[in-house]
């Protein structure tokens, strides 16, 4: 049973060690173009149905929870249905991987939108950038198994982050177009980027 066992230990091995020097091909350009189009569907019937976002957090940040469990979803059950296609017995661990190295960032924002709401409310208007970076760091950790220029989204969502923080701190407001507006471009540089590296020519070896 040892023998066994450690047979099986060092297929899950190998499998890991070819999924970690394949490029990943779950993310389609559609997807990603569809997920800046609900961030600015968002936007809009946030700036239609909430009178002053900055009054009612609740409501802004709850619409925003909405938006990207809706996009996520929507990534998600793509990536499963490319990955089958295009990696075939590797698509578990190509999938794991995807996740392992975007969950940490996205696992931050949850914590930090919880944390900021119970204990520091009065610094809410920061968590839209804050969450712009932690998209960025989360690309960035994407870079080896993606296009790598990729990268130029996640400067994009880095930049924009830290620019939205200084915007907001003019005012400390909320509004839905500081939310909406950086997601809608990077979510279209991401699609336009897949689009164009749909071949292996743009891809990490």
């Amino acid at each position: 049973m040892r023998d066994l066992d450690k047979a099986l230990a060092d297929i899950v091995a190998i499998r890991s060690q070819i999924a970690a020097g394949t490029a990943f091909r779950g993310y389609g350009p559609a997807t990603m173009a569809a997920t800046g189009a609900v961030a600015l569907i968002t936007a809009v019937l946030q700036f239609w149905l909430l009178g002053d976002p900055t009054t009612e957090p609740l409501g802004f940040f709850v619409g925003w929870f909405v938006a990207a469990a809706l996009s996520v979803l929507i990534i998600g059950v793509e990536m499963r249905a490319r990955s089958r296609r295009h990696h075939s017995g590797l698509a578990d661990a190509m999938i794991h991987q995807a996740v392992e190295q975007f969950l940490p960032a996205g696992v931050a924002g949850v914590l930090l939108a919880v944390v900021m709401w119970k204990f520091a409310a009065e610094t809410l208007w920061l968590l839209p950038g804050l969450w712009q970076i932690l998209v960025s760091l989360g690309i960035f950790a994407s870079v080896r198994s993606l296009p790598r220029t990729v990268a130029f989204a996640g400067a994009w969502y880095f930049v924009s982050g830290f620019s939205v923080v200084v915007i907001a701190s003019q005012t400390h407001a909320l509004s839905p177009w500081t939310m909406g507006l950086p997601f809608v471009i990077g979510q279209s540089v991401m699609a336009a980027i897949l689009h164009v590296a749909s071949g292996d020519h743009d891809v990490e070896d």
